[in-house]
Parts: structure tokens; sequence; C-alpha cells
């Protein structure tokens, strides 16, 4: 019987080992990295066609085209650029002539898959920081090259490229960069996103909307809401900027948990204005839950506010839990896992409401980084399009399991009449990566509908949102800026 038990015991053991090894193993397999070395012919405008190094990264044709050899092919047009590419760092300058090193459009010197990441590497465009993603690998023959998405290079040198055949690209250096949503959505680009819009925040117009009246989940996005209450006791007395308000011990809590963003201890004083910056630039859930306590009393009291102005702005695809857009869990027996939800079309009404109600909240979240004096801490904007377009004045990112990668992205335009605000909102993207890119595409396409008049998608009829002051006043603003392009 001992023997037995013993026997019995050493296959428990010996299962639970396998088990272990194979829940460890398996997924670092599963996640690993996978470049597929390939190669396309490229024509630049009408001249011959020349050969392309590629990496499609994990999956086919996810390529990332090689930067030395776009760079070789540009040379002596409009849209040159020499280049300096390190282990780690990319610096690009337009308008200059590139200096070939001897590696340029050349097959691949090793037919073995290279396993190498695709990350945020230091990059600079005319020595400005910008934010795109890329793959740095060093060649056999020492050198190093940068691997990027067409559509990356394409808006950083306002260009237009084409697809004309399977592996062949044509690059139209004089056309300048343009896409269309419909033929994207056509193509199947925004099934890796929840939804989808584009649209000017004081006429009312949109230019382009993908589900946009579905709910879902909006992670950090809430924390817009957060901010419009924030200015609403602004700017009735309750609060000032400069007020000091004393941290809780539910803020440290939670800025020592997982999702804690700044070190934030109880006891501690720190001004509303700092508040501001937190819960905005890196997206701070305990200054957002601060804010809440310091306006409300509690969080629960402030939710209620939260939903009462949602209902005020007619927000009818809207619900909050919490102030910060974490996931919520009821006290249930087995509890529920909530999320905040808003449709798309929701969160338009509510930025169009913010920025005319209050525009000078565009002056915390145009800003890249910022110090909070008070706890001697530095904070960083986490919107990845204001580093690459001037344009861009925020607005907030989220990001959450449930939610995906979410990005609402203000930009200002001048008619020259007045300043507009577009908006383009990007919910449930898989990751930050495609979050940037969706958004950096439509945000060049607000811009270019704005200034050129193209046909959009939707009715030019101006539409209203609850109490947004500015149905009559943008309807003739409109018809005349029509006369002007026209």
């Amino acid at each position: 019987m001992v023997n037995y038990m013993k026997k019995t015991l050493q296959k428990i053991s010996i299962l639970i080992l396998t088990i272990i090894l194979i829940s460890t193993i398996w997924p670092m397999r599963a996640e690993a990295g996978f470049e597929i070395p390939g190669t396309c012919q490229v024509q630049i405008n009408s001249g011959a066609a020349s050969t392309v190094k590629t990496l499609d990264y994990s999956y086919d044709y996810n390529t990332y085209l090689s930067l030395r050899d776009v760079a070789m092919l540009l040379n002596g047009t409009d849209k040159s650029f020499s280049l300096e590419i390190t282990g780690n760092a990319i610096s690009m300058n337009l308008g200059n002539a590139y200096t070939p090193v001897g590696v340029e459009n050349i097959s691949w010197e090793d037919s073995e898959n290279p396993d190498i990441s695709l990350r945020r590497n230091e990059f600079k465009v005319n020595e400005k920081k910008v934010f795109y993603y890329t793959m740095i690998m060093k060649l056999p023959s020492g050198d190093y090259d940068c691997f990027m998405m067409a559509a990356d290079l394409a808006m950083i040198l306002d260009m237009n490229i084409t697809v004309s055949s399977s592996g062949f690209l044509q690059i139209h250096t004089q056309e300048p960069f343009d896409i269309s949503p419909v033929a994207l959505e056509q193509a199947g680009y925004f099934y890796g996103v929840n939804s989808v819009l584009v649209g000017d925040a004081v006429t009312g117009e949109i230019y382009y909307r993908y589900q946009s009246d579905l709910a879902y989940p909006i992670a950090s996005t809430s924390k817009l809401m957060t901010c419009l209450l924030t200015m609403d006791a602004i700017s009735a007395g309750q609060i000032t900027l400069e007020e000091q308000v004393t941290i809780s011990d539910a803020v440290q809590l939670l800025s020592e948990s997982g999702d804690g963003v700044i070190p934030l201890e109880a006891g501690q004083q720190i001004s509303v204005q700092e508040l501001l910056l937190g819960a905005l630039l890196p997206s701070s859930n305990e200054c957002a839950l601060c804010l809440a306590e310091a306006i409300a009393g509690s969080e629960e009291a402030f939710v209620e506010m939260m939903n009462q102005k949602a209902q005020e702005l007619g927000l009818s695809q809207t619900t909050f839990f919490n102030s910060n857009g974490l996931p919520f869990y009821t006290e249930d027996f087995i509890p529920s896992k909530r999320q905040n939800t808003m449709s798309a079309d929701d969160m338009f009404r509510l930025v169009s409401y913010l920025l005319k109600v209050y525009p000078q909240v565009t002056d915390i979240t145009s800003l890249e980084n910022a110090a909070l004096e008070s706890i001697d801490f530095e904070v960083r904007n986490t919107n990845p399009l204001l580093y690459n377009m001037p344009e861009v004045t925020g607005l907030k990112t989220g990001t959450t399991n449930k939610a995906g990668a979410c990005l609402v992205t203000s930009l200002k335009a001048d008619d020259g009449i007045r300043e507009h605000d577009l908006v383009v909102i990007v919910l449930g993207s898989e990751d930050s990566i495609e979050r940037g890119r969706v958004s950096g595409l439509l945000a060049r396409y607000a811009l270019n509908t704005f200034y050129t008049g193209v046909e959009k998608t939707e009715s030019d009829e101006t539409q209203t949102y609850g109490e947004i002051p500015v149905h009559a006043e943008a309807a003739a603003e409109q018809i005349i800026r029509t006369a002007r392009r026209r």
C-alpha cells in the first residue's frame, strides 16, 4: 500500500511538473518575435524599379521596408533624406543627400530568419523627436538598417505610395500623402478597431465614422469627463487651480498598486493644476481619483455627477463606474467586472462641448512634459501624435485589456475666418502601435478634408449635439468657407 501511494505521488508530481513546464515554455514560444525577410520592387515616379529589402513582422503582408534602400532610391528627388542609424536610434534629415554604405538595393545576404523586436526606438526627423515603431537590425556587413511601415514613411515625407501589384510599390514624390477611409474600410482595415470617428468640433460636421453609434469600453479616455467636471467646479468657484488638495489613503493605495502612475502619499499636498496635469498627460489614475474626492467628497458621488453630466449632454450610449477608466469590480459574491463605456458619437459630443466651453484644456494636453513641483516629479504626455504632427493639441490616450488601445486626438485648423478643432476618435485598437498608426492616418485625412474641401463620407449638413452652442454660427461659417474654396 505504501509503495502504491509513493508511485501515485510520483506520477502526480511528474504531471504537475509537466504542466508547469508547458505553461511556462509554450507562451514564450507563442509570443516570440518572428520576422520573415523578403524583397519587393519599388518604382520612384516613372523610373526603373529597384529591389528593396522587407521584413514581414509575425504575419505575411505586415511588411516593413528597409529605410536605407528607400533612401537610396529617393536620392536626387525632392524627398531625399540623409540617414544615421545606430543600434537603437535613427536620425533623418529631410532634403539632404543620402550617403550609401554599400548594402542598399540588394537581396538579403543571409536567408535565415532574423529575430529582432519591433519597438519604439529613438527617432528624430530634422533633430525633432518623433514616435514611430521600427525594427533596427545589424546586417552581416556590420552596418545597421532600420525597417518601418510604408504608411509611416509616406506620412513623414508627405508623399503618396501605391501598390500596383503584389510585391510592387510605386512612390509618387510629387503627390502629397492622401488616404480614403472608405477605401480602407472596404479593404477591412478597420476590422482591428472597435470604432472610429473624424469630425469638426466647431461645426459638428462628421467627415467619417465607423461603428460610431455602438458603446465600447473607453479606458482612460474617461478622464476627459473628469477633466470637464473639474473645469465646471473651477468655473463655479468651488475650487481653484492653485488650491492645495490633501492626498487620501485611497489615493495612496491606488498609487502603490499595479495601476499606479505617480507616487502619491497620504497627507501630501498637491494643487488642482498638478492633478489635472497628472491625469491628462501620463494618465495618472490616482490623480483622477484625487480630483473626484476633492470635488464631490467621494468617488461614488463623483460618478453620479459624471453620469448626470452625460445625460445633460445627450450622451445616450455612455455609462461611468469610476473617475479613471480602470476595470471596476462589484461587491457581489461572484463579482462582476465592469468598465466605463461610451460610443464614438458620444465621445465626439463630449469633446466638442469640452473644447467649446473650456478651450484652455489644450494648454495642458498640448504639453509634451511638465513638472509637478509639489511632489518633485516629471510627467510626459503619452499621446504619440503630439510629437509627430505640429497641428495636434491633445487630447487623451487610454488602454485596458477589454477596451484595447484608445486615442482621442484634437488638431487645430484655420480656414482664414477662425480656428477649428478637428477631432479623431479611435476606440479599441489591438495595441498602441495600431492606435498611433490609425489615428495618424485619420488625422491627416481630417486636415486634408478641412483644407481641400474634398467630398466627405457623411452629409455636409451641420449637426448639433445637446448643449453645444455652435449651430447657427457654424452653419454660416461653413457656407462662407465652402464659397472661399470654390
